[in-house]
């Protein structure tokens, strides 16, 4: 039996920001892990597929401002820098930065036995069983949802996607959220022949809706197949096997479609990419032994001492968040005196297709759902000369969501070329609840990209500036 104060089992990047900030604030803490140190968003997710993406949006810059030859593609050479962000799957460098932070790291799988105790299994089959004097924190992210119709197909996932070793001639991609849309702008570029199967009427659908639509159209120019409101009603594969990652993984999928303006088909492909959502990662770390379940977790009905935080809480899928939630968890354990966060922090999200897709807050349909008068205002994303000289012919819009009551930001939505890097300014400006007319006298540095906030608040009604 080893006794420690706090116990954080996951060591992904809401693991390890919880497990820092506890252990800085004095705590002793066993931060467990049982495959790479780093988790999903270290070589699956956020990092590789980012290190897949930059240098496309390079090359696509290339192609829009005269005085450039348009850049080649090295396959290669991307897929090499792709191996190069993710330390080529070895987690040594997070060991070593784990190490130095002064966590004290086990490997092997953890699974709670009563309260404040979970039993840590390694592969060679020896447990060990810890137990914490303060809390113990379920950071074990999150796992791909397959539907049932594809269970057997050994269809690609997400880390397929990002780890892909064997592009395949024709691929096809079910989903029309984030990753489907990243997916399809990165691996169409790789050579595929992608075709994406979306069950609604439109791409990215927590969005404004001109966000999925320039996606949509940004996507159909270069060459992909987007196919919306389909209804996939058969799916089968010959030779089903899990070849490895990233690789493809048997004969041709062979899938039976239905859409209500064509009719049904037959789509063959060479290899199906599931993009259909993820769900906390729960189902093995013992939730029965201390009389809780899956909607426990998701509702906060947990003991005092147990915390589920980042994607296994069931918040927003988001690296940021997850870190954002360990931040304030990891201080709140170690007794530190902080501002008492606000009650809705805002959540930003960026899509890092071409244009990217960025946003912050609540739609306007989200705010008027939630019973807010609002005021909106859209502007073209190139009607500032900051955004205008990114790219000769530009495409996009900006648009900001106001509380009429209090004159301050709800939510704003950025779409268009390096679009990622103005949406901090409206995270500040939400939590901060800082008025219209507060704001107005920030001055944006000319001509950057964030004279476009001014173009914004021209346009609001003079009652609010």
């Amino acid at each position: 039996m080893r006794r420690v104060d706090v116990i954080v089992v996951g060591g992904g990047p809401t693991g390890e920001n919880v497990a820092q900030y506890a252990h800085d604030g004095g705590l002793s803490v066993l931060l467990i892990e049982g495959e790479l140190l780093g988790g999903e968003c270290s070589y699956y997710a956020c990092m590789p597929s980012k290190a897949l993406l930059r240098p496309l949006d390079v090359r696509a810059t290339s192609e829009h401002l005269p005085g450039l030859r348009p850049a080649e593609l090295d396959v290669a050479a991307l897929l090499a820098r792709r191996d190069a962000w993710v330390s080529h799957y070895d987690d040594t460098s997070q060991l070593d930065w784990a190490t130095g932070a002064g966590l004290d790291v086990m490997r092997g799988h953890a699974r709670l036995v009563g309260e404040k105790t979970v039993s840590v299994s390694s592969d060679g089959g020896a447990s060990t069983v810890v137990e914490a004097g303060v809390a113990l924190v379920l950071a074990t992210g999150s796992v791909p949802v397959v539907p049932p119709m594809f269970a057997d197909l050994h269809a690609w996932g997400s880390r397929d996607a990002t780890g892909v070793v064997e592009v395949p001639d024709r691929l096809v991609i079910v989903g029309g959220g984030v990753v489907a849309c990243e997916a399809a702008t990165w691996m169409s570029a790789l050579g595929s022949s992608v075709t994406m199967l979306v069950r609604g009427d439109a791409l990215l659908t927590d969005q404004e809706p001109f966000a999925g639509a320039a996606v949509l159209d940004a996507l159909r120019t270069a060459g992909v197949d987007v196919r919306l409101a389909t209804r996939i009603t058969d799916a089968s594969r010959a030779g089903a096997a899990d070849t490895g990652l990233g690789r493809v993984h048997g004969g041709p999928v062979t899938l039976a479609v239905e859409r209500d303006e064509s009719g049904s088909e037959r789509i063959v492909a060479d290899e199906l990419l599931l993009a259909t959502g993820r769900r906390p990662r729960l189902d093995d770390v013992g939730l029965d032994a201390v009389g809780v379940n899956a909607d426990d977790v998701r509702a906060g009905r947990l003991p005092t001492w147990l915390h589920a935080i980042g994607d296994a809480g069931g918040g927003a899928p988001l690296t940021h968040m997850g870190k954002y939630e360990a931040r304030v968890l990891g201080a709140r354990l170690a007794g530190a005196h902080e501002t008492p966060p606000p009650r809705d922090v805002p959540v930003p999200q960026v899509v890092f297709t071409d244009p990217q897709v960025a946003a912050v807050g609540s739609s306007e349909a989200q705010a008027r759902e939630a019973g807010h008068d609002v005021v909106t205002v859209a502007v073209p994303f190139a009607s500032a000369a900051g955004t205008a000289l990114l790219r000769d012919d530009g495409v996009g819009s900006a648009k900001i969501v106001v509380d009429r009551a209090t004159g301050c930001l709800l939510g704003a939505t950025f779409v268009g070329h390096e679009a990622a890097e103005l949406i901090h300014a409206a995270t500040v400006a939400i939590v901060g609840q800082v008025p219209i007319g507060v704001l107005r006298h920030a001055v944006p540095s000319y001509p950057t990209s964030s004279e476009l906030w001014l173009r914004l608040l021209e346009e609001l009604p003079t009652n609010l500036r």
